[in-house]
């Protein structure tokens, strides 16, 4: 039972540093066409960008049903991402984007940080230049708003202006 408990909350951690990569290069990469939607204004309860969740969701359940027919202790695996997905809810889509019925914005300590690392990510329009990749983990604040002048300072360019970015506003057409 202690492995098993162990497997768990390794998985939690490793779904935490798996996410923040998979948000910075997947998310914010190849994979913008879902993601998009959640940097944009949200019209209704879901957003294209929750089908990430129905992946991982029907990958931890596959480990699960894999797991409880005797392939190793892979069903560990899939309850840790179970419990990662809840974290995940609670903490990103509760919390930060107060997806919730009720509203709640912390005033101290680690939650404060969570939400104010996240609002910072959402502070840049389009892909290009975000910070703070991590749904559970957050940089300190202050490093981070380091950060996120050094990205807007390089997308400027040299003399100042905005680079051509993905959500730059298009050419007028002929």
């Amino acid at each position: 039972m202690l492995l098993n408990a162990l497997i768990v909350i390794a998985t939690i951690a490793f779904m935490e540093l798996f996410s923040i990569v998979a948000h910075k290069y997947i998310m914010h990469g190849f994979g913008w066409g879902w993601h998009r939607s959640h940097h944009e204004p949200r019209t209704g309860w879901f957003e294209k960008n929750d089908l990430y969740a129905v992946v991982f969701a029907g990958i931890a359940i596959a480990l699960i049903w894999f797991g409880t027919r005797g392939y190793g202790r892979i069903e560990w695996i899939g309850a840790g991402m179970t419990g990662y997905g809840l974290l995940y809810f609670i903490a990103h889509d509760g919390l930060v984007h107060q997806r919730w019925p009720f509203r709640y914005v912390p005033r101290s300590g680690y939650f404060k940080r969570l939400y104010q690392a996240h609002r910072m990510h959402h502070a840049v329009e389009g892909k290009e230049g975000a910070v703070s990749f991590g749904f559970l983990y957050a940089p300190p604040v202050t490093k981070l708003k380091q950060q996120l002048q050094a990205q807007q300072n390089q997308l400027r360019g040299p003399r100042g202006q905005a680079a051509a970015t993905d959500h730059a506003a298009p050419a007028a057409r002929d």
